[in-house]
């Protein structure tokens, strides 16, 4: 494959390294080998790509959803119902009633307004729910306040001090069966101090379990881990061994108990890359501008977060799979990199050193395989972008 391939689809579109997915994926279950009682979930709503399930399901993870599009969609990709977890603070009857049609293996349940709608609906079919809790542990994470959830202030779960209560109330539903506990503390956390607070947390919380003489079959600790924004042909796969280690340390778990993961950028995140055209090269007294024909409509993480994607123009240093270093062009100049959108927070990066860029150069935005596809929109009434892998292309 080379530049001309690429250049020959209509751009913008997703591209992903699907032998890159798939090292990944070998990462984590020999991380995990000899650990029986661990179980990785993929959280789907990262990238719900047929062509990502395929591969996600060949290693044997297991689904976390949040909607039940998404449960859908993994049905359709041959996923059991008995592998999905159904979280999310917000699940609607159907939702539910859908969950307990497939015998899902759990849901996460985040307040007892909640627990008292899916008892009802389950008793109205003659199904018995099982029932994570989700706990608020009120631990912070080093990462951007939008995607923290793990604070006493966040929508997410139920209350540490109404923790007791809830599990007991469980205890009283006669189509409720109480499973375990779950937590989630935020996204693109790089810091294992972060998941050894949790842990600490965790093991408080059991000892409290035990003193009422109660018990989690399940610990669900939720996923989290971060990737490389900045370096991603450096760090192309996360340091799996550390993070499941930092749980090995620290999680002090009981007998027979059983550790859940949902991990989702950190499967995915690097795996994927949104190429894309360069329309137009603006100047202005003040600035230069490279004007893309991908926006915020295709990748919505630069205006809803500032976050930032390593930005390769590939029709000025080019290497095959996208995760290779590059040599770029000598002759560089600084742009903002911008999208069409008729939104000033269009932006993919402000003050960005390129390779000296002309109309119709290839783009790459990397590490779009997380929150790319699956957040994109037809706003302005643009189609959504098409998906590729490099298998297919070469």
């Amino acid at each position: 494959m080379d530049i001309q391939k690429l250049s020959s689809i209509r751009t913008p579109y997703y591209l992903y390294d699907i032998e890159l997915l798939e090292k990944t994926l070998e990462s984590i279950n020999e991380s995990i080998k000899e650990c029986d009682n661990y179980h990785v979930h993929y959280a789907i709503k990262a990238n719900s790509n047929p062509l990502i399930l395929k591969s996600i399901k060949k290693y044997g993870l297991g689904i976390d959803c949040v909607s039940g599009g998404e449960i859908n969609a993994c049905l359709s990709a041959g996923f059991s119902g008995d592998s999905i977890v159904f979280a999310g603070v917000g699940k609607s009857d159907s939702e539910i009633l859908l969950g307990l049609d497939n015998d899902i293996f759990s849901f996460n349940v985040e307040s007892q307004a909640e627990l008292d709608v899916i008892n009802s609906i389950a008793s109205s079919v003659g199904k018995i729910a099982n029932v994570c809790l989700r706990i608020n542990p009120d631990v912070g994470a080093h990462t951007h306040t939008n995607i923290t959830t793990g604070l006493a202030e966040n929508k997410f779960g139920i209350a540490h001090s109404s923790m007791l209560e809830a599990i007991l109330y469980t205890q009283s539903l006669k189509n409720i069966r109480f499973r375990g506990l779950h937590f989630h503390i935020g996204s693109q956390i790089l810091d294992m101090s972060d998941f050894k607070s949790l842990c600490i947390r965790i093991n408080e919380i059991q000892d409290t379990l035990d003193a009422n003489h109660l018990r989690a079959d399940i610990i669900n600790v939720g996923g989290g881990l971060g990737i490389d924004y900045m370096n991603p042909n450096a760090h192309p796969i996360p340091n799996f061994n550390e993070y499941f280690s930092t749980f090995k340390k620290y999680l002090i778990l009981r007998d027979n108990q059983e550790l859940h993961f949902e991990l989702g950028r950190s499967i995915v995140g690097q795996c994927g890359s949104l190429i894309t055209k360069t329309l137009y090269i603006k100047e202005t007294s003040v600035k230069k501008f490279v004007i893309l024909d991908a926006g915020m409509t295709e990748l919505i993480r630069p205006a809803l977060y500032n976050a930032y994607h390593k930005i390769e123009n590939l029709s000025k240093g080019f290497n095959v799979r996208l995760t290779d270093a590059i040599t770029p062009s000598s002759l560089t100049a600084t742009y903002d990199v911008v999208g069409p959108i008729c939104e000033s927070s269009d932006i993919f990066a402000s003050d960005f050193t390129l390779p000296l860029t002309s109309r119709n150069d290839i783009i790459a935005i990397r590490s779009a395989g997380a929150y790319g596809e699956s957040m994109s929109s037809t706003y302005n009434c643009r189609p959504l972008p098409k998906s590729y892998t490099l298998e297919e292309l070469s």
